[in-house]
């Protein structure tokens, strides 16, 4: 991605002569979806794609390339993403998983928000080091923009970690502490970040705002249990389905090819149900696939218990890898950056001491009740995996029209690309060290 972004940035030319030239319109009051021009008595349509800061305006703006290029931020959420999400649930270990689930609702629900809210007090103590140095103008910059930087940068995606787990058979007590918490921690993330962008005090936005406050808590709470309704409803339909046909109601079981499209249908359904009711559907996804392996799966006929499986390795597999190559490509095709070397060395500080902050002393609490304690080279494991990945991408490519906004995905996009490659290869080394045997 990196390579090919390199190449279609600095091959390839504009080949409109007069990119980046704006011309007055001081008669039109409003922008128009669709504009007539004259020139020369020749009357062209032109329609109205974005509006674009005066700040943007620059000499890549008119390279066809480079537009074509970048992604709507739409295609992620409703395309690459669900695959990725519905597969991590639908491929969790059952019994793992809620022998761990106590521990890991804490880390995945107390810890996104410990991180969240220590990233943001972080980043805020930079921003204001950068407005008196120059770098920011006052109040260009707000305490509720820190604190939406903390939330995307709190989704955690372990997944070259755990690949590296996976292969070399890591305990399987860690394995799934990391593989609950990245997974719960994701749909968190995702929420906690509409509800930061909704908070929207009434005088002042660096102020605290206690009625505001309180209703984005409500937002964030509602729409996490609507999502989460929605998607075990759709999962407990699939899993009526599937006893139907276990009970041989249905002859279902003769045409596995249809018994495959209905279950995959149904649980896109579900994300697509999510969004349409305004709720979340990652999270609705979510909860649909972990549903659907614990009832639905067992009760699918052995050819589709195979095909549904490999469908959805597959979905994720290219997803994922779109992903990441676009991560690649965006680094130079983006057009917009701001690479702010304090506020990026600000960010490596804040997701450091925010890991910290949520890894360690959860870790303390909850070994007061485990039976089976969380060793210490284990919570020192965790803290090295907190890696940034998809998640935090795709959040932040979401919304880059403002300047703090694209400060934010251009940092976002670094610190992916330290965390994986930095941290990600250096897992079997760290494994080494801190003695964390293979089973």
């Amino acid at each position: 991605g990196l390579v090919m972004g390199l190449i279609i940035r600095y091959v390839t030319k504009s080949p409109d002569v007069e990119s980046g030239t704006v011309y007055e319109c001081e008669k039109l009051k409003s922008g128009p979806s669709t504009l007539l021009i004259n020139i020369t008595n020749q009357v062209y349509e032109y329609q109205y794609k974005r509006e674009i800061s005066h700040h943007n305006v620059n000499g890549h703006q008119g390279n066809a390339m480079l537009q074509k290029m970048t992604f709507d931020p739409s295609i992620f959420f409703n395309i690459l993403l669900p695959p990725i999400i519905f597969h991590a649930g639908y491929s969790l270990k059952k019994r793992h998983f809620f022998r761990n689930l106590g521990s890991i609702l804490t880390y995945a629900f107390l810890g996104t928000a410990i991180s969240c809210i220590v990233i943001g007090l972080i980043m805020y103590g930079f921003v204001k080091a950068m407005v008196h140095i120059g770098q920011l103008k006052p109040r260009e910059f707000h305490f509720t923009d820190c604190l939406f930087f903390g939330s995307l940068m709190s989704a955690t995606d372990p997944v070259t970690v755990l690949a590296i787990f996976h292969e070399l058979n890591v305990d399987t007590d860690l394995y799934t502490l990391l593989f609950g918490e990245s997974v719960l921690n994701d749909a968190v993330a995702i929420v906690l970040t509409h509800s930061i962008s909704t908070y929207s005090p009434k005088e002042n936005p660096n102020a605290f705002d206690a009625a505001a406050f309180f209703q984005s808590v409500g937002n964030f709470l509602g729409i996490f249990a609507g999502s989460f309704a929605m998607g075990s409803s759709y999962a407990v339909v699939t899993a009526l389905i599937s006893f139907l046909h276990l009970t041989k109601f249905t002859k279902l079981c003769e045409f596995p090819m249809l018994e495959t499209g209905l279950f995959f249908l149904l649980s896109w359904s579900a994300f697509l149900s999510a969004e349409a009711a305004g709720l979340t559907g990652i999270v609705a996804v979510l909860f649909c696939g972990v549903t659907q392996a614990h009832y639905t799966y067992n009760n699918l006929s052995p050819e589709s218990k195979m095909r549904t499986k490999q469908l959805f390795e597959f979905m994720n597999f290219l997803a994922e890898n779109v992903i990441f190559c676009y991560m690649g490509l965006a680094l130079f095709t983006f057009q917009n950056h701001i690479f702010s070397p304090l506020f990026i060395f600000g960010a490596l500080v804040a997701v450091f001491v925010a890991r910290a902050s949520n890894i360690y002393p959860l870790s303390f609490l909850l070994n007061l009740g485990r039976k089976q304690k969380i060793p210490v080279n284990f919570q020192h494991m965790m803290m090295f995996s907190g890696l940034r990945g998809a998640i935090a991408f795709a959040l932040a490519i979401r919304d880059t029209e403002s300047q703090p906004k694209q400060m934010m995905f251009s940092t976002a996009l670094l610190m992916v690309f330290f965390t994986v490659w930095v941290f990600g290869g250096g897992t079997t080394p760290m494994l080494a060290w801190l003695q964390i045997r293979s089973v």
